[in-house]
């Protein structure tokens, strides 16, 4: 399995499937292990972090791990414990309780999954201190990357971070996570496809940059892990290993890569606008859950686009006016900029036709490639349990719709919700879509 492709980028050892020089990660340690018992001061000790620790956690994951890590760690060096409040959000206001907690402190050790590890991330990386991780569940794939996502002033972002000098992964307790925050990882896992389809697209519209190897570090894993889809739900540790090294290769990608576009696309930027507009009536639902659903919808989204016809594009006519009042007047000039800087003028429409019209069967096909089809994720979402659907979530079908329209409109990254959008089918595709 995935093991020794970590080991190999651990080492600097890994071929770069593009050609360049062999691929190495920031990362130096990391342990799978069926049991971590009695290993964690032996983990730890090698990696030279300082003679104080922070040990942050949560309630919850404070009794999974926390505490006896805490105890473990006193053999290592001086420790205080962090114990953040529950219900967590990942925002600016918290970042800076953190780094007020943690200042006395030389690096810090994180104990949890998604949100606490974002926080310790950032954190870490706004005071130049080392930071590594115990995870508690196998729920998201940003335990590795070098981004985390921060919400500042109302609008979610990726930002730069830096990654876990040591990820230590106990399987038993993987296995023992809820299983809502397993189905999440799994979900996280399930948008490869449809992110490497967006991504793929931008390279062939726009020339822009683009790179197989986040895709190649996952190929031993993939098939397997979603053939056990629903193993995962029934403690089976082989197919916990599986998903737990997808996760972490999936963020060594990005990490090698120095952004998320390996793996967060079109399907990322519905489930974002969700988070940015929240709604006490809608209630709480994993990362990786959202995902799971619009990934299945970014799928069909494409499927739909690449049957067609060579679209024919035109020029964007939105403008700030109108995301003022769509967003309002905190986000909305937020949300401008970044769109701005990737909506179509008369002149690159005209050039992107010219390009399509010419090459069309070949950007398809190249693009198709890539894909799975979107019944065969729903099929792996089923098996597990997951929700496939926004009425799954608790979402309603007004609020989505709504969703799949405009998460185009948060960031400037250029998916196939805007090449629908600038083909002037999206709106007529959504709710074949959704």
């Amino acid at each position: 399995m995935g093991r020794n492709t970590i080991d190999r980028l651990l080492d600097g050892a890994y071929p770069d499937p593009d050609g360049g020089a062999p691929l190495k990660v920031a990362t130096r340690a990391v342990a799978v292990e069926r049991s971590l018992e009695g290993m964690e001061a032996d983990l730890v000790r090698p990696l030279g972090l300082g003679q104080r620790l922070a040990v942050v956690s949560d309630p919850q994951t404070h009794g999974i791990m926390g505490a006896k890590l805490t105890r473990a760690l006193k053999s290592v060096a001086s420790i205080d414990n962090v114990l953040l409040p529950q219900h967590l959000h990942a925002d600016g206001a918290t970042v800076a309780q953190l780094r007020a907690a943690t200042r006395s402190a030389d690096a810090l050790v994180a104990i949890g999954s998604g949100t606490i590890n974002d926080l310790c991330k950032y954190a870490s990386a706004q005071d130049g201190k080392p930071y590594i991780v115990f995870g508690t569940a196998p729920s998201m794939n940003g335990y590795t990357s070098l981004n985390a996502a921060i919400t500042v002033a109302g609008h979610k972002k990726s930002l730069a971070a830096r990654a876990p000098v040591g990820a230590f992964f106990d399987l038993s307790v993987l296995a023992a996570a809820p299983q809502r925050m397993i189905r999440s990882g799994l979900g996280d896992s399930l948008c490869r496809p449809t992110a490497q389809a967006d991504w793929l697209l931008t390279h062939l519209l726009f020339d822009l940059p683009y790179r197989t190897m986040p895709f190649v570090l996952l190929e031993e894993d993939e098939a397997p892990l979603f053939e056990s889809a629903a193993d995962l739900l029934a403690g089976d540790l082989g197919a916990m290993e599986r998903l737990t090294h997808t996760l972490l290769l999936s963020g060594f990608g990005t990490a090698i890569c120095g952004n998320s576009l390996p793996a967060s696309q079109g399907e990322h930027l519905i489930s974002h606008y969700s988070d940015m507009l929240p709604d006490e009536r809608r209630p709480f639902s994993f990362h990786g859950e959202q995902i799971g659903v619009t990934t299945l919808t970014m799928a069909r989204l494409q499927e739909r686009m690449l049957e067609g016809p060579p679209p024919v594009l035109a020029a964007d006519r939105s403008s700030e006016q109108e995301f003022v009042a769509h967003f309002g007047a905190a986000l909305g000039p937020s949300c401008w900029k970044d769109f701005a800087r990737k909506r179509l003028t008369q002149d690159r429409a005209d050039a992107l036709n010219a390009r399509i019209a010419e090459k069309w069967d070949a950007i398809r096909g190249r693009i198709a490639g890539v894909t799975l089809p979107s019944a065969r994720l729903a099929e792996i979402l089923t098996r597990a349990g997951a929700p496939r659907s926004p009425e799954d979530l608790g979402w309603t079908r007004d609020f989505y719709l709504g969703a799949v329209r405009h998460a185009r409109k948060i960031r400037n990254r250029y998916t196939f919700l805007d090449f629908a959008a600038d083909a002037r089918v999206l709106d007529d595709l959504i709710p074949r879509v959704a």
